[in-house]
């Protein structure tokens, strides 16, 4: 069964990141969700569930996210008075809403606003306010407003900072390393005072603080020709992190590394795919899991696509950026593995950690040395399988019969047979092209994708027509289960 149930309520304008859909509480799975942890983004329908679904969200938020903002707050006159305004206003709403719901807390004269006294002066005075210093009710009602989903609307949407125009002009140096080195923590703050909002350089991940050697000083022998496949993976994983943690994978850098290893096969399971169809075919497999079915399924990761579809046209420095942001993610969630004693199954998630960080490594130092017409190149073929896959969504793949409503068991499986012997024909065509390469694969695909105009056509022409075959394939073993378990 789907645990995403589709309505008829339905946005004037959908988006590939957010469908028109409903989708049950990930916790129970018996209701419809109506909120959303503005940490994690799980999907949840009451506080019972959003106590259950995890610790780590209901302790910790506030102490790491919403307290660590506070503190960062300037204590100007401007910033008391908008404060105490956001207090008043959220003391009117809460009061309105104990009234209609919570008639029994009437009698204490201290349910009869949300922060003490003592707290808002404090706020007003312009000091830090921490969990702590909140009372056992405040923080009774903290927590209740949290499960609420009242605070998410305080939550601002996030900016990848690959689709912003500073990232377009990235530099490094010949060695790969930044060319700019961040200033003094006193710099740094009057410097963002001075620029105010906007694309701002510190958003771009600072690349390698020392140069990157040669791919032949790493190994002894030639790598593997399919590295830029494994690159499309791990860009996919970590626009997957990065958008699931709303950009802030340092407020929980174990749980971002370990999303990685989730989504990528070559970080997290080993594994080594040799075209880009079967490594974004794994991608959109784990994103459209149930582990993951909250982020919005495919759409979702058709939309993820496309973000690495945009950090390729940006060329090599901003690969080796969100190489090197990735490989500090993973350092940081390893060391805070190793600060944590009670964790089950430390060794293996730390020696997946270790070896998912060597090889990120050398994939970036792959990446230095490779020419900037490779990324155009691998670009052109992304967006081929995912201008197939969106063919198919559509329903706009003629090749695929429609099975007769009066078919059953075998007879409804020879059908789509048969719809395969046309793909399988077409398939032939390219594949004319290609007998070289299916008789010796590692020989025939260059390593650095500097292919002539024409093979690079004939390239995407084989590639959309083997997404076709897979997607016609998978079809098959679907319409196989569905009828084995009638």
């Amino acid at each position: 069964m789907e645990d995403t149930i589709l309505t008829s309520e339905k946005t004037s304008n959908p988006s590939p990141l957010d469908p028109p859909s409903r989708f049950i509480c990930h916790v129970c799975q018996k209701q419809f969700s109506q909120y959303t942890c503005p940490r994690c983004n799980s999907r949840y329908c009451s506080l019972h569930c959003y106590k259950s679904h995890s610790e780590r969200c209901t302790e910790s938020f506030m102490r790491e996210n919403v307290m660590e903002e506070m503190k960062l707050m300037q204590s100007d006159e401007q910033t008391k008075r908008k404060m105490l305004d956001i207090l008043k206003r959220f003391h009117s709403e809460e009061q309105e809403g104990m009234d209609d719901s919570m008639d029994a807390d009437d009698d204490d004269p201290e349910d009869d606003s949300v922060l003490s006294e003592e707290t808002v002066q404090k706020v007003l005075s312009g000091g830090p306010i921490n969990y702590d210093d909140l009372s056992a009710e405040e923080k009774k009602r903290f927590q209740r407003a949290v499960a609420s989903g009242e605070l998410s609307k305080l939550i601002e949407a996030w900016d990848p900072w690959w689709l912003k125009s500073s990232a377009r002009t990235i530099s490094l140096s010949k060695e790969g390393t930044r060319l700019i080195h961040p200033l003094a923590k006193e710099e740094a703050l009057s410097s963002c005072q001075d620029d105010g909002a906007g694309d701002q350089p510190s958003e771009i991940p600072p690349g390698p603080d020392a140069p990157l050697p040669p791919v032949r000083k790493l190994i002894s022998r030639e790598p593997s020709p399919f590295l830029a496949v494994h690159l499309v993976d791990i860009i996919y994983s970590y626009c997957f992190t990065l958008r699931l943690y709303n950009g802030d994978w340092q407020s929980d850098a174990i749980g971002s590394a370990t999303v990685v290893l989730n989504v990528s096969s070559v970080l997290g399971q080993a594994g080594q795919p040799e075209t880009v169809l079967e490594a974004l075919s794994y991608c959109l497999e784990r994103t459209c899991s149930p582990e993951y079915r909250n982020m919005g399924g495919l759409p979702f990761g058709l939309g993820l696509v496309e973000d690495v579809l945009h950090i390729l046209s940006l060329g090599g420095p901003a690969l080796i950026c969100v190489l090197c942001d990735l490989q500090r993610m993973v350092q940081t969630g390893e060391e805070e593995l190793k600060a944590e004693k009670k964790r089950k199954s430390k060794t293996e998630i730390k020696s997946k950690l270790k070896l998912a960080e060597k090889k990120i490594y050398f994939i970036m130092c792959w990446v230095h040395e490779q020419p900037g017409e490779a990324w155009s190149s691998l670009a052109a073929i992304v967006r081929a399988e995912k201008s197939s896959a969106l063919d198919y969504r559509a329903g706009k793949n003629p090749q695929i019969a429609e099975p007769k409503t009066e078919s059953k068991g075998k007879v409804l499986i020879e059908e789509l047979c048969l719809s395969g012997i046309d793909l399988r024909a077409d398939l032939a065509v390219d594949i004319n092209c290609f007998s070289g390469w299916l008789a010796n694969p590692r020989e025939y695909i260059p390593s650095r994708l500097s292919c002539s105009s024409g093979f690079g056509a004939h390239w995407r022409n084989f590639a959309a027509t083997l997404c076709s075959l897979f997607i016609m394939d998978f079809a098959m073993i679907s319409v196989f289960s569905h009828n084995e378990s009638l």
